[in-house]
């Protein structure tokens, strides 16, 4: 059993992005694995202690990275740095449990093709329940793994992100059982056929659009450590504005966009930094969107106040009469759930703790509607959908990604935004700090790539598009039709297990 558990962990490690081996196929080592456990434990009890201990030490390969922020820039001990990813790691393990467990008890009544089909289910209902539950941490996202290969991806314009790993889990177990199951063959060999020949066609055939919208952005490579020292602001000020002017001079861009926080003060506060970007702004005639905290006051008497996490539009005159306000906030670093009982403040260095915004439109600008996303709300498909609802045609995604240092995270942040811009059909600028900045365009294909830890500049002409996928249209009752699916197969093989029990004595 304890080899089938090193198979699993090993196809996450590897199939996931990671900085020394990357090999998207052998991600379907880890839903193989999972499911042979189930299919081989002699008990139940078994299939979920060891599903449980397979999901952990493969969860914990992909989260280590929590180390850097919690102990390097959140100044917290080793100590109480070094569980972190681990104690993540055993909570998200028990998703990974529970689909062993599932398998054990749903190959007693049913094989073959059902099996397989069954396990797609499943984890498709999984990896959604782990997206929701307790704020949601969706971040192991089967589909995402295969993110570098654009062909691979392309279902998920049609069942998205979540429903396109479960076809992935599907053929992983057919082909766990096709020697044993002439079905199973028959149903890989398909499914194979079917992701890469979609796959094909629509990156090829996909109208990307006009390109005349010019979008630059900087990548300013900030030290994170230096970020909020107080002397430190003017020279990261500069920093951005001299490699917006050289790049404005070059492209003339209809907007220029700074990563999340970029600016680590009050933009709404009639500070000299302010003046010096209105000043940017007016003299190149280009609206600048960029990150900056902000607050609201909401008792003068008591001097209360709401923080929030902000993405500014600052137009050509230096105004900033539009913004979006982050809704899915990071806990234990933007806020603190559990505050009374947790015996620290914070495990990342912030500005304090925020509130979620409501109700963001997209930014419009020049005729265009930019849907934000800032940070990590780029792994939450219901957000991106949420933006083109409300008229968006192009995706920006800021982001600071100095949090996690030369680690794999950034490369699998990338991944996951990616499938943003393939389930809405949208262009996606997405803007980071130090890295990975990227222009994606609506097949998941990198248009342009920044290099990390490098102050950089990029700047392509993108397309505003306003076509919908299938996954834009079906949304809202695709979800509710996994769940159905999953729980109606389930509440059949309890049924069955009840009936066959009663029938045997």
């Amino acid at each position: 059993m304890y080899q089938l558990v090193l198979l699993a962990t090993l196809g996450a490690w590897i199939g996931f992005a990671n900085p020394l081996f990357h090999f998207p196929p052998a991600v379907l080592a880890f839903p193989l694995g999972l499911a042979w456990i189930g299919l081989r434990a002699v008990s139940g009890r078994k299939a979920f202690r060891f599903g449980w201990l397979a999901g952990t030490l493969a969860a914990t390969g992909c989260f280590y990275w929590m180390v850097i922020p919690v102990q390097i820039y959140g100044g917290l001990p080793w100590y109480i740095a070094l569980p972190c990813p681990v104690l993540l790691a055993a909570i998200i393990g028990l998703y990974f449990a529970l689909f062993t467990y599932a398998m054990h008890h749903a190959a007693k009544l049913i094989d073959g093709v059902s099996l397989c089909l069954l396990a797609g289910f499943t984890w498709a209902s999984m990896e959604m329940l782990m997206g929701t539950l307790f704020s949601g941490f969706p971040w192991m996202n089967l589909s995402s793994a295969f993110a570098a290969w654009p062909f691979a991806v392309q279902g998920a314009s049609v069942i998205g992100a979540f429903g396109l790993s479960g076809v992935f889990a599907a053929l992983a177990v057919a082909v766990l059982l096709c020697s044993t199951y002439r079905g199973a063959l028959i149903l890989a060999v398909g499914l194979g056929a079917l992701i890469v020949g979609f796959g094909f066609y629509r990156v090829s055939t996909f109208d990307v659009g006009k390109r005349d919208y010019m979008v630059t952005m900087v990548q300013g490579n900030v030290d994170q450590g230096l970020k909020w020292v107080p002397a430190y602001q003017a020279e990261t000020l500069k920093k951005y504005a001299k490699l917006t002017a050289e790049a404005d001079a070059k492209h003339h861009p209809k907007v220029v966009v700074w990563p999340e926080t970029a600016m680590p003060f009050y933009l709404q506060d009639p500070t000299p930094y302010r003046k010096a970007l209105e000043a940017l702004a007016r003299d190149m005639e280009t609206p600048i969107i960029t990150g900056s905290p902000a607050y609201r006051v909401t008792d003068m008497k008591t001097r209360s106040y709401n923080l929030y996490n902000r993405a500014w539009l600052m137009d050509s005159m230096g105004l900033t009469t539009q913004y979006y306000d982050k809704e899915h906030l990071v806990p234990f670093g933007e806020y603190m759930p559990f505050a009374k009982w947790v015996p620290f403040k914070q495990l990342v260095q912030a500005a304090g703790n925020f509130k979620p915004g409501l109700d963001n439109r997209p930014l419009k600008l020049n005729g265009v509607a930019l849907g934000m996303l800032i940070c990590y709300e780029a792994i939450f498909p219901n957000l991106a959908q949420q933006q083109v609802e409300r008229g968006a045609n192009v995706l920006v995604n800021i982001s600071n990604d100095a949090w996690f240092g030369n680690t794999s995270a950034p490369g699998q942040h990338l991944d996951l935004a990616t499938m943003r811009a393939v389930e809405q059909g949208r262009w996606l600028a997405r803007c980071t700090n130090t890295g990975i900045s990227a222009f994606i365009d609506p097949v998941g294909r990198e248009a342009a790539v920044s290099t990390q830890f490098k102050a950089e500049s990029l700047s392509i002409k993108i397309a505003a598009l306003t076509a919908n996928t299938v996954y834009h249209r079906i949304h809202g009752w695709l979800k509710t039709f996994i769940y159905v699916m999953t729980a109606a197969a389930f509440g059949f093989i309890a049924f069955a297990a009840r009936r066959n029990k009663g029938i045997n004595q």
